[in-house]
C-alpha cells in the first residue's frame, strides 16, 4: 500500500520529531493502522515533500521521524477561485476541486443573489487539505473569510479576472493569452444581478466567459472553468 500523506501546518527539515495533532493521530493510529516504523509522507505547503517515518504509535501520541526531501515544493499558478458559496456539500466539492485543480486561493464571496450569508472558513479549510493530501500535490490553497462582491471589486488591483458571465451561453468569447495573476469568478445560483454584471463588464482587468452552449450549475461551472483557464493559461498548457 502507498505511504499515507499528511499535511503538517510548519516548516519540516530532514531529521525532525514531529507529534502530530489529536485529528492527525486518530486517522494514523486507528484509521489506517500504522504502527512504529512504518512509511508516511508528510508536506508543509512551504518547502516540499519528506519522507517520514512513525517514531511512536499509541492512543495517546503518535509522532513521526522526518527524513529526506523527496520533492521540492510545486507552487500552482497565481490564480484565484471566486465563488458564490451555495448548499453545503456543494460549497464543500468547490473547494475540494479548486485544490485539485491548482487554485492558489479560494474566496467565498457575498453577491445579490447569494443564498448563504456564512461559511465556516476553518471547515472549508480542512476540505482544501484533504484533497491536497489525496491528489498527491504538496501546496494547500488558503480558503479566505467570505466577503461582499461590491468589497472585493472596491480594492481590485491589475489582477485579470475571467468572469464567467451566464448570459453569454453558447457565445465563443476566447480568454486572452495573457500571463500572470488571475482569477476566476463564478456566480451564485440566482445569477449575478444586472447592477453586478454592469460593473464587471466595466473593468478593464476583466475578461467575460461562456462556459459553453448550456448553464452549468455553479459547482459545475467551477471545475469547468478552472479546466479551461489551466489548460489555456496555467500549468496544464
Amino acid at each position: 500500500m502507498p505511504a499515507p500523506r499528511l499535511y503538517l501546518d510548519r516548516p519540516l527539515a530532514p531529521g525532525q520529531t514531529v507529534r502530530l495533532d489529536p485529528p492527525q493521530a486518530h486517522y494514523l493510529f486507528s484509521v489506517m493502522r500504522r504502527a512504529p516504523g512504518d512509511a508516511v509522507e508528510v508536506f508543509d505547503s512551504r518547502t516540499g515533500t519528506y519522507a517520514a517515518a512513525v517514531a511512536e504509535a499509541s492512543r495517546k501520541a503518535v509522532s513521526l521521524t522526518v527524513g529526506d526531501r523527496t520533492r521540492p515544493l510545486r507552487t500552482p499558478p497565481d490564480l484565484w477561485l471566486v465563488f458564490a458559496p451555495i448548499k453545503k456539500a456543494r460549497t464543500d466539492f468547490i473547494v475540494e476541486k479548486a485544490a485539485e485543480l491548482g487554485a492558489c486561493r479560494i474566496l467565498p464571496v457575498q453577491t445579490d443573489h447569494t443564498n448563504a450569508d456564512r461559511i465556516r472558513r476553518d471547515r472549508l479549510q480542512a476540505h482544501a487539505i484533504e484533497a491536497a493530501e489525496q491528489c498527491g500535490g504538496n501546496f494547500v490553497p488558503e480558503v479566505a473569510d467570505i466577503v461582499r462582491l461590491s468589497d472585493l471589486l472596491d480594492g481590485w488591483t491589475d489582477r485579470r479576472l475571467m468572469f464567467c458571465d451566464e448570459t453569454l451561453s453558447g457565445v465563443f468569447a476566447a480568454l486572452p493569452d495573457e500571463r500572470g495573476p488571475w482569477a476566476i469568478l463564478i456566480g451564485p445560483e440566482g445569477g449575478f444581478s444586472d447592477a453586478e454584471r454592469a460593473r464587471l463588464r466595466a473593468m478593464p482587468q476583466s475578461h467575460p466567459v461562456s462556459l459553453g452552449p448550456r448553464i452549468l450549475r455553479a459547482d459545475t461551472a467551477a471545475v469547468a472553468a478552472l479546466t479551461l483557464w489551466q489548460s489555456t493559461l496555467g500549468d496544464w498548457a
